[in-house]
């Protein structure tokens, strides 16, 4: 009993003094290969969508809309951004550095 407790504490403490990790309930994005892995993410409103640079080239991310909704900072090698989706609907986005790459989060 002691031990499973003691775990626990350590679990949550670990979880707190890792602010990057993605935790239970998020959804995460890869950004490697100069590709949004996965490309397109559906998930429930309220969810948080954090991305994280596996390249070792820096990206940043805006979304298609005009004003962009969101534009995170630039990320370099394993820098994460995350973003809360609350409001249903399809948000297209893209790497400002590299347009090419492109992704969408479809908020359910």
């Amino acid at each position: 009993m002691r031990a499973r407790l003691a775990r626990r504490t350590v679990l949550a403490a670990a979880a707190l003094l890792l602010p990057r990790a993605v935790r239970a309930g998020d959804a995460a994005v890869a950004i490697k290969d100069f590709a949004f892995d996965p490309a397109t993410l559906t998930v429930p409103a309220g969810t948080k969508v954090v991305w994280t640079n596996r390249d070792d080239t820096p990206h940043k991310l805006a979304s298609n809309a005009q004003p962009p909704l969101f534009v995170s900072d630039a990320l370099d090698s394993d820098d994460a951004w995350p973003m809360v989706f609350d409001k249903p609907g399809t948000y297209g986005y893209f790497c400002t550095l590299h347009p090419h790459m492109q992704g969408a989060v479809i908020v359910t």
